[in-house]
């Protein structure tokens, strides 16, 4: 191996050992690789941000901004009500709600998709009284699945287009990933509706049903204990019969700032004390009533509610402003009268503060506040509310404006006639036009950490082809299946990008998978398509571990699952559209 090899391979190594290890985010991870490769030399400094204005980069951009215009018209919702309202039984909601988040993740961003039909999804589950385990997660595999389907439905599909273009001149078009991801979509939905749900902990009939929306740990939250509470002057112990009649768990007592040893139980409660306790939103709200606790901030909530108060549950996903920061960080109370009241984190306990905690991706909080301020606190923090959204803020009238519009512009863009990120382009001009997406929601609804991952990745992949690392990667595939024919070649290739995938940033894989699989047909003296598609769809593919997608990530708190579960139902799914996609790639992609 070359210096520079030697180098990139390191750099490479030390980005996926990092990305394993989970304590920084992947963006950053990123862009200080890259960065050392400018330093170090291995990248030229003329292709330092090229990345940045990649087409992949820009489609991926516009792609968010459009389906937030969809969102915003009320043309999603307006199909997510008509099937909601069919109150189907257990298999026929989950084939519903699969086959409507894989119609819409195949035209707009799969994250999106599933926020907007996780708190329908949820409220679903509440009324029928049944877990809400046994179907949010067939729903985001579903979206995973979906966003196969098109050219726009994943980044992963965008790099491997933009990248078909560089090699052979021609990008792959808007439907060229149907016939593959269709049949992976079809064969995925049944899989997880009729089966798949089964596999996972937790979901069989005799188990009791959540009453409300969360884990049944709840929520780890504190309460303030004031003057003319009853409970001053009384042991923690004290309080058990309290705490049982109303479902809560007390696990601490803080005094001056500073939580005391073990669960304090023999300590004698005193005013302005904080008690910390595990429960569910309603059983924390009653055993408030009982004890007359406060929140914390519940004097400067008053003062500022003139439409009273509300106690809203989100989830945070991958990116959100709070991620990696605390309510006490973030100045919430003080700067928007809003208090972070509880976390819930798949039932564990930790002994921070809740408003010194460093919030992650997947938790759920329990925020309070008024309730006219509430909801742009929501967007500010970058979180995702667990229940469905109002009526207010969707611009009905405008629902088949911008679909019409959307619709023609990806007609006009798959028949050749406007370039693709020209024609996202348009789109989003007409709907700040229109007012459908306000000029100042445009960029936040941008999803900056996955373009700073993009703009930082590709120089990165470019620079490891051009050093020739990448046809070392192919050649090593090729020595490994040496004497074998081409297909199962192309299924070795499948299952390593597969493997990368469950554990890496898929966009980061599709980056690195597709100049190796260019460089493996080329050895193989065969056409490199079937094996960018499979490199598109293993990339995609992400459905053993809770990180290997942003969607697994987001059902996690809200399941209650954990770690473990997903491969149960993800495994036998992945083997599956391994066995789905390879015929399908070679009918449609043939050697």
């Amino acid at each position: 191996m070359t210096a520079d090899q030697i180098i990139l391979f390191a750099l490479f190594g030390g980005v996926f050992a990092m990305l394993l290890w989970g304590r920084w985010r992947y963006d950053l991870i990123a862009f200080v690789a890259l960065i050392l490769a400018l330093v170090i030399g291995v990248v030229p400094t003329s292709e330092a941000f090229s990345g940045f204005g990649h087409p992949a980069t820009v489609i991926v951009a516009l792609v968010l901004v459009v389906s937030r215009g969809l969102v915003n018209s009320g043309a999603i919702d307006m199909i997510t009500r008509k099937i909601t309202a069919l109150e189907l039984k257990l298999a026929g909601h989950i084939i519903a709600m699969s086959w409507l988040g894989a119609l819409f993740s195949a035209f707009m961003n799969n994250v999106a998709a599933l926020a907007m039909l996780m708190p329908v999804d949820l409220q679903s589950a509440k009324k029928a009284e049944r877990s809400p385990r046994i179907t949010l997660m067939p729903l985001a595999f579903a979206t995973i699945l979906g966003g196969m389907i098109t050219l726009i439905g994943t980044p992963p599909n965008i790099i491997i287009g933009a990248y078909r273009e560089q090699v052979s001149g021609e990008p792959f078009g808007m439907f060229d990933f149907a016939p593959v991801g269709l049949a992976c979509a079809v064969v995925g939905i049944c899989f997880v509706a009729f089966f798949g749900w089964r596999l996972i902990p937790g979901t069989q009939k005799d188990k009791s049903p959540t009453s409300d929306l969360m884990d049944l740990e709840g929520y780890i939250a504190e309460l303030v204990v004031p003057e003319k509470s009853s409970a001053v002057g009384k042991m923690v112990r004290d309080l058990d019969d309290v705490s049982d009649e109303n479902d809560v768990t007390i696990v601490g007592l803080v005094r001056h700032g500073r939580r005391l040893a073990g669960f304090a139980r023999n300590v004698e409660i005193h005013a302005g004390d904080i008690l910390v306790v595990e429960a569910g939103p309603q059983a924390i709200d009653q055993f408030r009533g009982a004890l007359k606790l406060e929140f914390d901030g519940e004097k400067r909530h008053e003062k500022a509610a003139s439409g009273g108060m509300s106690i809203t549950e989100v989830v945070v996903p991958e990116g959100a402003r709070i991620e990696g920061r605390s309510a006490l960080s973030l100045r919430l109370l003080a700067r928007h009268s809003v208090t972070l009241m509880g976390v819930s984190r798949n039932g564990q306990r930790f002994r921070d503060r809740v408003r010194r905690l460093d919030i992650e991706a997947g938790d759920i909080l329990l925020l309070l506040g008024p309730t006219e301020r509430v909801s742009a606190v929501i967007a500010w923090l970058g979180v995702l509310p667990l229940a469905e959204r109002g009526l207010s803020v969707t611009q009905y009238k405008k629902a088949w404006l911008a679909a019409g519009i959307f619709a023609a512009a990806i007609g006009v863009a798959s028949f050749g006639g406007l370039y693709l990120a020209v024609a996202l382009a348009i789109v989003v001009a007409a709907y700040v036009l229109l007012e459908i997406v306000p000029i100042q929601e445009v960029y936040r609804q941008i999803e900056w950490p996955v373009i700073v991952l993009l703009g930082s990745m590709i120089p990165l992949g470019a620079a490891l082809e051009n050093s020739g690392g990448t046809a070392l990667i192919a050649e090593g595939i090729v020595t490994l299946t040496e004497g074998l024919p081409a297909v199962a070649v192309l299924t070795v290739l499948m299952v390593v990008i597969m493997t990368l995938s469950d554990v890496l940033n898929n966009t980061a894989t599709a980056v690195v998978g597709a100049p190796i699989a260019v460089d493996i047909a080329a050895r193989l003296n065969v056409s490199s398509d079937p094996f960018l598609m499979a490199v598109a769809v293993a990339a995609s593919c992400a459905f053993l571990t809770p990180i290997g997608h942003k969607n697994n990530t987001l059902i996690m708190g809200p399941g209650g699952y954990k770690f473990g579960d997903y491969w149960r139902m993800g495994l036998p799914l992945e083997i599956l559209i391994i066995a789905t996609s390879i015929p399908a790639i070679l009918v449609f992609w043939p050697l």
